[in-house]
């Protein structure tokens, strides 16, 4: 009856800790939807847009290092309430910023209030499903990135029109985080490790960063999570505006469209994909990570097709790049399961931290400013290449499509990280187990 209780309990915390989770993306992915209007009015370069998204993953990853550390020794649903309030309220002061400055300057605000959720959550779904669970439980909590994009892809196209104003969805975005702020105080947590089969040591950890940086599958994981990551803030920061771009679509259907690929796909691939990561753990023990690698080489195959097919069928790229996103969404129910698999309870906030900031410091970061950067320089050629003399739309067109082909590339990388962390994840697992043992009392 106890564990009954227990297990309802725990579904009931995955289950809000998604919904943060959600609207974490949601608010995230406002400005890649909002960056057109915001870059004729401020008279902006794609070098300039990508700096918006590298300062919010820069600051995001240098933030989540101590606040990963707070959420290894101290309580973790005060650290995510407090998180969630900050970068609510920071994201509707998003909506009165009065320069390209201003607003960069908000966002790293909000990047430091978004820091502070996911190493907690993580370590707190580490303590509430067993390993053979987590996997699914990961998957669900991981919805919230693909229905927080579905939802700002799909609404704040209409919201900009429903107000003619790029402000209102940083306005109405800030509520229901403020609300759902309020309930992660009551969060009852669960004892460190509670979820393993070994009990875990409570004696404090000496010098916990160089016993996480110490494992090599972390090390590759790391590695793989920097390519991935460079690939999926590449592509939310630029789908919109490329489709906008290079095939003439309106602001309202480009981000419908982009909604489809990076947002629908990821319904199927983390809800499936999660089931599948933890059947092929049972069987094999390196399964999750071979899973892993095969999903990205599909993901890097058909977004490199869909890019090099030119201008198509909107229908066709549309329809390639969501194949490739549907399996590029296997890697967060494989990667971060496998992260905790090889990562003592007692530091896996920390892990986790160490996790996102390179994930966002030299990946999300650069992914965007790479791709604007490369953008900007093909634009020029294009328009050399024409023999004009002034820049316009059809040159920035081409320049940005060329530029996305960074992705494909990413995700080949990532695959090959990840094939390297299956090499030595089962020793690491191993040692994991044995380390974290009781010690016997003298």
């Amino acid at each position: 009856m106890q564990q009954s209780l227990q297990a309802t309990n725990a579904w009931r915390i995955l289950f809000l800790l998604f919904l943060a989770n959600l609207f974490n993306f949601f608010d995230r992915t406002i400005p890649a939807i909002i960056i057109e209007p915001i870059r004729m009015e401020w008279d902006l370069s794609d070098l300039q847009l990508g700096l918006i998204g590298t300062a919010f993953t820069i600051v995001y990853a240098i933030a989540g290092i101590p606040l990963g550390r707070m959420a290894d020794t101290g309580a973790r649903r005060k650290i995510m309430g407090w998180g969630l309030a900050v970068w609510s309220g920071l994201t509707a002061v998003n909506g009165l910023a009065w320069n390209f400055w201003s607003f960069l300057l908000i966002r790293m605000g909000v990047g430091i209030g978004e820091a502070s959720y996911a190493p907690a959550a993580n370590s707190l779904i580490g303590d509430l499903f067993p390993a053979h669970k987590r996997a699914r439980a990961m998957g669900i909590f991981m919805l919230g990135l693909p229905i927080g994009l579905l939802l700002a892809f799909f609404t704040i196209g209409a919201m900009v029109k429903a107000f003619d104003s790029w402000r209102a969805p940083f306005f109405i975005a800030a509520i229901p985080g403020v609300i759902l702020a309020l309930f992660m105080f009551f969060i009852k947590e669960p004892t460190r490790g509670a979820a393993e089969q070994v009990k875990s040591q409570t004696t404090p950890i000496e010098k916990p960063l160089r016993k996480v940086l110490a494992i090599r599958t972390f090390w590759w994981l790391v590695m793989a999570g920097l390519a991935f990551n460079f690939a999926t803030y590449a592509c939310n920061s630029f789908m919109v505006p490329m489709l906008q771009r290079y095939f003439l679509m309106p602001l309202e259907q480009a981000a419908m469209a982009t909604g489809v690929i990076v947002g629908l796909t990821g319904l199927v691939g983390l809800t499936l994909g999660g089931w599948v990561a933890d059947k092929v753990h049972q069987r094999w023990q390196t399964g999750r990570l071979l899973f892993a690698a095969l999903s990205m080489l599909i993901a890097s195959v058909a977004t490199g097709c869909a890019l090099l097919a030119g201008r198509v069928e909107i229908a066709v790229f549309v329809a390639l790049f969501s194949v490739g996103w549907l399996f590029a969404y296997n890697f967060y129910t494989c990667v971060y399961t496998a992260i905790q698999d090889v990562i003592e309870p007692r530091l896996r906030a920390t892990a986790m931290a160490l996790f996102f900031a390179g994930l966002y410091l030299l990946g999300g970061g650069l992914g965007p400013l790479a791709v604007g950067m490369l953008s900007d320089h093909y634009s020029q050629a294009a328009m050399l290449a024409a023999g004009a003399s002034e820049m316009n739309e059809t040159f920035k067109a081409v320049g940005l499509h060329n530029a996305m082909l960074l992705i494909p590339v990413a995700l080949l990388l990532t695959m090959l990280a990840l094939l390297q962390a299956s090499r030595c994840f089962v020793a690491d697992a191993v040692n994991m187990q044995q380390g974290m043992q009781l010690q016997p009392a003298t």
